[in-house]
Parts: structure tokens; sequence; C-alpha cells
């Protein structure tokens, strides 16, 4: 956990759940909303990884809970919003980070079983997590969700197909979701990273790194921490006006 993240009136003692928790963007998001006092649940398919982001959240003197499972399955969702409420109470920030599989494949090769697992582990997954959450949220007439959709869902670019469709969808869904419940005080905005540093672009050769970072107006990658920030902002009351925006966050490459 940084000393460095910005202090946000209104979180501490709120409760938020994270999918993809484990890793990269997620577990960055982890460390910042409880380093803002929120006891943050972590969610990813990783148990190990899961329990080293709680480890270094509770070492900091925060409190997180390691509810690791499998978020396309909703029987699982179940189970972790029943620990999850029974530990911490109800969840008033939830942000559905699960996701991923952008790997570059043309279109006349995408195996239509391929095809069904990206949508299903970067859209579907998402419905389901907030479908399991959002009930409580309404009864509590009070809530922050916010989505994760990608560069790829705002414009075409390398990745495939489905990758490009499952987030354009969550664009979309952000925006429904918003309008739908918006007068129950809960509020749904989304995310659009372009590219992040994670495990696999760390791996590329210092070289082929520079000159992704060159093709961005800023002059570099993005880093979790970047979007971790923004998830601070929409998590807290500083964005009570704000619903059913897509934030690009692209290091200034224009995405309209």
């Amino acid at each position: 956990m940084t000393t460095d993240w910005p202090r946000y009136p209104g979180l501490d003692g709120k409760v938020a759940l994270v999918t993809g928790g484990s890793r990269g963007i997620g577990a960055a998001a982890c460390r910042a909303l409880a380093a803002n006092g929120v006891s943050v649940a972590v969610t990813g398919r990783d148990s190990a990884a899961v329990a080293r982001v709680v480890a270094s959240i509770t070492d900091e003197g925060g409190r997180a809970l390691a509810a690791p499972g499998d978020v396309t399955d909703a029987g699982t969702l179940a189970r972790i919003r029943a620990s999850v409420e029974s530990e911490l109470g109800p969840v008033e920030i939830l942000a559905p980070f699960a996701g991923g599989q952008g790997a570059p494949a043309p279109t006349a090769e995408l195996d239509p079983a391929r095809w069904r697992s990206v949508l299903e582990s970067d859209l579907t997954s998402v419905f389901l997590t907030v479908h399991e959450f959002l009930p409580s949220m309404l009864r509590h007439r009070a809530g922050s969700i916010i989505l994760m959709s990608s560069t790829a869902g705002r414009r075409p670019g390398g990745a495939n197909a489905a990758y490009a469709a499952a987030k354009a969808g969550v664009v979309m869904f952000a925006q429904h979701l918003a309008a739908e419940v918006g007068g129950d005080g809960v509020r749904v905005n989304c995310l659009a990273p372009s590219a992040v540093l994670n495990d696999k672009l760390g791996s590329l050769p210092a070289e082929r790194l520079e000159q992704l970072a060159a093709a961005f107006p800023l002059g570099r990658i993005g880093e979790p921490d970047d979007i971790a920030q923004a998830v601070l902002y929409l998590a807290s009351p500083a964005s009570s006006w704000v619903t059913g925006a897509t934030f690009d966050l692209t290091g200034g490459r224009v995405t309209g």
C-alpha cells in the first residue's frame, strides 16, 4: 500500500468488493480504497494471489477480506455476497473488474468457443456481479458501481473482436443501468483504460515498451495506480453528481 493515495472524505467505513482484485488494476484499487478507510473484499480465481493482496492491506493497518471465486458462476457470487455481508457488512462500492481476454486474433480465425468464453469473462461476469449486489444497494438507496471497459470497447484496435464487443457492451450496460437506478440513489460509471503496465506488458523487451510509451502524448504507459486514482474519485462523494459516464484513461490518446 502506498502512503501517497489522496484522501477522500466520505469513504471511511464503507465496504467495497473488487473482482479481479488479485493483480494489476484490481489490486491497486483494493489498496487505494483500503488506504481511505474502506473495508475491501478481494475477489479473484487465484486464492494465493488474493491472500497476498489481503495481507498487503492488513499489514498496513487496513481491513480486507479474501473472497476468492469464479465470478462467471452465479452460485459462487451468491456465496461471496453472503460471506462479505456477514464479515464486513453490505457492499456500498462495487468494482467488477475481472476479465481481460483481449489477445489479438483475426475474426475469421476466432473460434466460436473462444468468442463465448471472452463474452462470459468480460461481459456476463459483470452483469452477474451487479445482479447479485445491486438489490442491497437499492434497498439502502445508496451505492457506487464502477465498471471496467477498455479502449478496445471505444474504437477499433488490436484486441480480438469478442473482447472489443464485450467491452463496448460494458459501456452501454453502465449507461443503461445508471439511467435505471439513478433515482434509487445508486451511481454507475465506467473506466476505459488504454495500455496499463501488467505482467504481460512488463515481460516485453525494453525497446518495445519505449515504442509503446512514445505512442501516448503523455509519453508513458499507464500504471495500475493511475486507474486506482479514478476509482477513488468515482467511489467517493466527490463524484456525487456523476453517473452514466465513461472515463477514457488513455494518456492523451483521443478515443472519439
